[in-house]
């Protein structure tokens, strides 16, 4: 299954991609960013490109030949711009709506993922959900319900987490991005969620240890990255063992899972497999609904763009 943010978030809009990249609006910034899944020809015309664009990241040359994606690049600005602003992000769902600061950073990043859109809806949902069945008449018997984002960025799914009422608890690797993620939240008029900086595998084999548990949990791992204190991350050799912890300390009911990927190569198929395998699940229908799919955005001009894929685990 494939989804896509819906019409409503104003605030963003893709309006065209083709040879290698993509003309997105965010708020009312225009401006062109290096897609390699765009393999296609644009469809409008490359002077109106240029001509709606305010800024334009290009790859450094090492960079731009060798087709990565992460490589450091340069802003080319054609109008004038703040370094930083802000959009908004209504939901579909009531009480669902949080802002964002964007940003020029040194990589093509600008400080939001808009395809996740979907994601922030499902996690709202269940949010909801569980709070519905774990809640009681009585408010002494009530407890919130508890979320953790691992590899969590700027804070999006955080946020959506917030939004629906849960107690969230935030990891990142990048001190700086945790600060960023932090303003978010003031930005957004909510408090309460609890930043770590840390190893995502440490945290979880320490939370399994301690025989911690959580309603909800949240990844997003990178293909390649490092820890604050120099661990290594590289996808293909520590995804499954960083699943197999999560298994341990999600609760066995009433709970939930995403796991988003960006790397090139992995399937819906491939994820799913890896989360049925991690957490036991086998091949028979059990007290759980597993769906997998890509994230992807829609230009424009009707042109449909994937990006990420997604394995949604709900334990009822």
């Amino acid at each position: 299954m494939v989804e896509y943010p819906g019409t409503y978030w104003k605030d963003y809009e893709l309006l065209d991609s083709g040879r290698g990249e993509k003309l997105e609006r965010f708020g009312q910034i225009v401006m062109i960013r290096p897609e390699p899944k765009a393999l296609w020809d644009r469809t409008l015309p490359e002077a109106q490109w240029r001509k709606m664009a305010h800024v334009h990241f290009k790859l450094a040359g090492a960079a731009a030949k060798s087709g990565a994606i992460e490589d450091r690049g340069t802003w080319e600005r054609f109008k004038k711009m703040d370094d930083q602003w802000y959009i908004s992000y209504p939901g579909q769902q009531e009480g669902l709506n949080f802002r964002l600061r964007l940003g020029l950073t040194a990589f093509k990043h600008v400080g939001v993922f808009p395809e996740q859109a979907p994601n922030w809806e499902f996690i709202y949902r269940q949010v909801h959900r569980i709070a519905g069945v774990t809640g009681s008449t009585s408010e002494q018997a009530r407890r919130p319900v508890k979320v953790l984002n691992l590899f969590a960025y700027t804070g999006g799914a955080s946020l959506a987490a917030r939004a629906a009422g849960a107690d969230v608890t935030h990891l990142d690797s990048v001190r700086q991005v945790v600060t960023w993620a932090r303003g978010n939240m003031e930005a957004s008029g909510m408090d309460g969620i609890r930043w770590i900086v840390e190893d995502a595998m440490k945290f979880v084999q320490r939370e399994a240890r301690r025989g911690n548990k959580y309603d909800g949990i949240i990844l997003d791992p990178p293909a390649y990255g490092h820890g604050p204190d120099g661990e290594k991350w590289k996808l293909d050799e520590s995804l499954f063992g960083l699943l197999r912890g999560v298994s341990q300390i999600l609760q066995p009911k009433n709970s939930f899972m995403v796991l988003n990927l960006y790397s090139n190569g992995y399937s819906a198929a491939l994820g799913e497999t890896l989360v049925r395998e991690a957490f036991g699940l086998g091949s028979s229908a059990g007290n759980y609904q597993l769906s997998s799919g890509e994230l992807a955005l829609n230009d424009s001009t009707g042109k449909a763009l994937p990006l990420s894929i997604y394995v949604r685990l709900e334990k009822i």
